[in-house]
């Protein structure tokens, strides 16, 4: 995820963002689905029963967390966007608590609000006059629902049950966040950012779909075969580090105090939360 972070930021003057997410989506459906063709033909009696459940996971996965990155790299910086989109687990254990009614404990209660004070932290760059006035990017904005977003995908993800396999489910829903972007890809092109089909965009698109589509799925579906779902979750809290490194490498952004500050207490919080006793 860290790599389509980097990306976000890097298309930013190059690509709109929604043309960015519609496009890599729909390459990545391209690259998978004749791996697919046979096994799909074969379960299609099973794409009625379970398209809404697909529509909702491609619409938060897929259209809300590809297309919200790109937007808030528009107005903010890589380390701002790696730390809040690690928030992602607090919401989860959240959402999750309230949706299936599971009880929290009270360190988990603790570690949700540590972490949102981290977020916070870093959105008003660690002053409290920028919360007083409510001076803040509005890009830390974006990133921070495209955590809910993929918090929400993850929950259900998990829990609807689903007669395809995960590459033939990924491909599905690959297409189907595409076909769903494509309204607001015409608003964007007609009334915001007009797209240029140049080699730029078709760049941004194939690195965009392979980089942090094709090989990130491949690779994290690998790993949670080694070494199992939880560990393998565990990579978010390498999110803030990773997201500093790319931010200093590619984009000279500068680490400042409020950005270890906040990364510490997100972390922490995140802990807390996911602490099971």
């Amino acid at each position: 995820m860290t790599s389509n972070i980097a990306i976000a930021r890097g298309a930013f003057g190059n690509i709109p963002p929604v043309a960015l997410a519609s496009s890599r989506w729909l390459l990545v459906f391209l690259v998978f689905f004749p791996f697919i063709y046979h096994s799909i033909l074969k379960k299609k009696k099973y794409l009625k029963k379970e398209f809404w459940q697909l529509a909702f996971l491609a619409s938060t996965g897929y259209a809300g967390c590809g297309a919200l990155p790109y937007i808030s790299g528009l107005t903010t910086t890589v380390t701002n966007m790696s730390i809040i989109y690690a928030l992602s687990p607090v919401f989860i254990v959240l959402l999750s608590a309230y949706i299936y009614k599971e009880r929290l404990k009270i360190y988990q209660y603790a570690g949700v609000l540590l972490s949102l004070f981290g977020v916070s932290f870093i959105i008003f760059k660690g002053k409290l006059s920028n919360f007083i006035n409510l001076n803040f990017s509005i890009g830390d904005l974006w990133i921070f629902g495209a955590a809910v977003s993929w918090s929400l995908f993850s929950i259900f993800l998990i829990n609807w049950k689903s007669k395809f396999n995960i590459l033939e489910r990924f491909t599905l829903m690959s297409l189907i966040g595409s076909l769903i972007l494509i309204p607001f890809f015409i608003i964007e092109h007609s009334f915001f950012i007009p797209t240029t089909f140049n080699m730029t965009y078709f760049e941004f698109t194939i690195m965009a779909a392979i980089f942090p589509g094709v090989i990130a799925f491949l690779m994290y579906t690998k790993l949670q075969q080694v070494v199992g779902a939880s560990i393998a979750g565990l990579t978010v809290y390498l999110m803030p580090i990773y997201g500093a490194v790319y931010g200093m490498i590619l984009f000279s952004e500068k680490l400042v105090p409020y950005h270890f500050y906040g990364a510490l207490l997100v972390l922490g919080g995140i802990f807390l939360a996911k602490k099971k006793n």
